[in-house]
């Protein structure tokens, strides 16, 4: 198969929302449209299409890390590496672009002082030359006092200016300023803006920028000023001595509307006045590939001296460019001779750090490996174990952390095994156990016989899944019934299997040997016990027969705890009998008959319901069974039943039953 079907791109298509397929519609117009304005075709709203080609290639490429990064991340070596990535490679990043943009700022400031440095000078220079011009003035009479308001208009020369003291000091300082011009009763704004005496910077005058100083002067009739001011000129710059390269100054006015394009200060709109180049000043060549050349813009402030009463505050814009060698060996010469020392150890520092980080990414990358191939051996152990193959290990190569892990994991599917293997075994035990319950269940009786006068109830208890304890109702004619309650010494499977034998044998000795007392059959039934059981297995048994028609109990008691028989005439016990069956070959056991009166009641029970104690140890015993029984000796006999099991319960409070305890209840008469 081909990699690009049709198949293919529809089913792509149909994974894409309709926000995708609009997004990949405009870039796929914008590329058609790029393509038409390249031959010549005329294209309308193109910068409009262009924005929104913007926004949807921005929207195209969030799109693609969103549907990226779950494959992309579901390993976790690639977790790992873009988890280091974050956590080391980005902060450095940042922080080396924190650092250069610092450094440029730092360059920048730099430079701007360099020029300001180098403006400076100038400005000195000339405040020294207004100084002494304004001496020789002083000296001179006839000094115009300085108008209340500045004349308009271009300034005019005074003649004072023109007498041979005052002449030789400007021609002075003209061989220095050849285009210096010095007027008197002109720039007072400059000295009241700059709140003194005299003033020292830079001036628009006629529209041009200019270094200016003016200063004020005191004569008999009141107060006069003197302006000197020299051009900022192309060839000045040249002239300045640091080693910035080519520089700019360019004059600003306030736009005269909010439309018009110029450059926004202090949220206010400025247009470029006069611009002033330097020709021949050129960047020093860079000594390496790290000396970078800086471009540098700085603002300064002039004052418009040559309009209405206060000086007008207008920016300068200064433009130039440095290299980073140049002006730095310039301030490194203040350090004399640890500068380059000091040089020296920043760019060994530089690439030890850079080399240090290498190292880092390489260990970071080699650690990832290792853990991750760690990672994928347990999850590829994973996979045979949930195919069932428990018999897989995982490859243990290192002695660390994952090492142990795969140790571990080793153990713990041989443990499974183990688990499972016996798991099985106990299934089938609990299985075999089912069936024990379940014959054992048939063994009780499924219903309870008719005869005239007689009510019976039982309740079987087992403290595991099946029991040691049997009762039985044995229908031996129309009037007559045998009683049965035998408790199995032990518990669980083999007690419930000398049960079943006991009913067995008790069933075939009192149906056809009906006529016999109780005596014989209980003596029977201990033979047999003895005889087919192990030596250490016995059973208590209390066997009875109810006669209806001549209202008679004739019962037997082997060992068992004695049954009561509660009449009008109080409680009686029934003891009589003998030992348990089946710990001896011959026993000889009693019989004793009782003439029953109507409405008596018998209640035969199991050592489970007496011996429960509660959480002082005390056990629930006989005497509050006869209390409890005699409280509710009215009541129909399963209600009985269940309701002497339940005082038993709350008596005990324990969670769970420590033996099996059965409860036989019959009313007669």
């Amino acid at each position: 198969m081909t990699r690009f079907s049709s198949r293919r791109f529809w089913f792509f298509v149909r994974r894409t929302s309709p926000f995708d397929r609009v997004a990949i519609g405009i870039i796929v117009l914008y590329a058609v449209v790029r393509l038409a304005g390249a031959l010549g075709a005329v294209v309308p709203l193109l910068s409009f299409l262009g924005f929104l080609t913007l926004a949807a290639t921005v929207y195209a490429a969030v799109r693609l890390i969103v549907v990226a990064r779950a494959p992309l991340l579901w390993s976790l070596r690639n977790r790992l590496i873009v988890a280091y990535v974050f956590m080391a490679v980005v902060p450095v990043i940042l922080l080396l672009t924190m650092v250069g943009f610092a450094s440029y700022l730092l360059e920048l400031q730099i430079g701007a002082h360099l020029l300001r440095d180098d403006l400076q000078d100038h400005i000195s220079t000339l405040a020294a030359d207004t100084d002494a011009i304004a001496a020789a003035l002083n000296l001179e009479p006839g000094v115009k006092q300085d108008p209340s308001v500045p004349p308009p208009g271009p300034a005019i020369s005074d003649p004072v200016l023109s007498r041979p003291s005052v002449a030789t000091v400007i021609d002075a300082a003209q061989k220095k300023w050849p285009e210096l011009r010095v007027y008197l009763n002109h720039g007072q704004q400059l000295i009241r803006a700059d709140k003194g005496k005299q003033f020292a910077g830079l001036a628009e005058y006629g529209g041009r920028l200019w270094f200016a100083s003016a200063e004020a002067l005191s004569i008999p009739r009141g107060r006069a000023t003197v302006l000197v001011i020299a051009p900022i000129t192309p060839a000045l710059l040249d002239s300045l001595p640091s080693k910035l390269g080519p520089i700019e100054l360019t004059l600003l006015d306030p736009a005269a509307g909010s439309s018009a394009r110029g450059l926004r200060l202090d949220g206010v709109l400025y247009v470029a006045r006069q611009q002033v180049s330097s020709k021949n000043r050129i960047l020093a060549p860079a000594a390496h590939w790290l000396d970078l050349r800086i471009r540098g813009v700085a603002t300064l402030e002039a004052f418009r001296a040559d309009a209405g009463v206060d000086a007008l505050r207008r920016p300068v814009l200064a433009q130039f460019s440095l290299r980073l060698s140049a002006v730095n060996k310039d301030l490194l010469t203040s350090l004399g001779a640890v500068g380059p020392m000091l040089a020296d150890i920043l760019v060994v520092a530089v690439f030890i750090f850079v080399g240090l980080e290498i190292v880092a990414f390489a260990t970071g990358t080699f650690l990832a490996r290792k853990i991750t191939r760690s990672v994928a051996d347990l999850y590829d152990a994973t996979l045979h174990v949930r195919r069932g193959d428990f018999a897989h290990r995982v490859r243990v190569s290192r002695r660390d952390q994952l090492g142990a892990l795969g140790e571990s994991f080793n153990e713990m599917t041989a443990s499974i095994a183990d688990l499972i293997e016996k798991q099985r075994q106990h299934q089938r035990l609990e299985n075999e156990i089912e069936i024990a319950r379940e014959v054992q269940r048939q063994l009780f009786p499924r219903s309870l016989p008719k005869v005239p006068g007689l009510e019976l109830a039982a309740v079987c208890r087992p403290a595991r899944v099946v029991s040691g304890d049997y009762y039985d109702f044995i229908p031996l004619g129309p009037s007559r019934v045998g009683i049965a309650l035998a408790d199995v010494s032990g518990k669980g499977i083999s007690a419930a299997l000398v049960m079943a034998s006991l009913q067995a044998a008790l069933h075939s000795t009192a149906l056809f040997d009906g006529e016999r007392g109780t005596a014989d059959i209980v003596a029977r039934l201990s033979r047999h016990v003895f005889t087919n059981t192990p030596e250490e297995r016995y059973a208590t048994l209390f066997y009875g027969v109810y006669d209806a028609e001549v209202k008679t109990l004739t019962y037997t008691n082997a060992g068992h705890l004695p049954p009561f028989v509660v009449s009008s005439a109080g409680v009686q016990q029934l003891d009589q009998g003998g030992t348990v069956v089946g710990l001896f070959e011959n026993s000889v056991y009693a019989q004793c008959t009782l003439v029953v009166e109507p409405g008596s009641l018998l209640v035969a029970f199991s050592d489970g319901l007496t011996e429960p104690a509660n959480i002082y140890g005390e056990e629930y015993g006989v005497e509050r069974l006869k209390a409890e029984v005699l409280r509710q000796r009215i009541l129909p006999t399963g209600r009985l039943a269940e309701n002497l099991i339940s005082a038993v319960d709350q008596w005990a409070g324990a969670p769970e039953q420590a033996d099996d305890i059965t409860v036989v209840v019959a009313r007669m008469g």
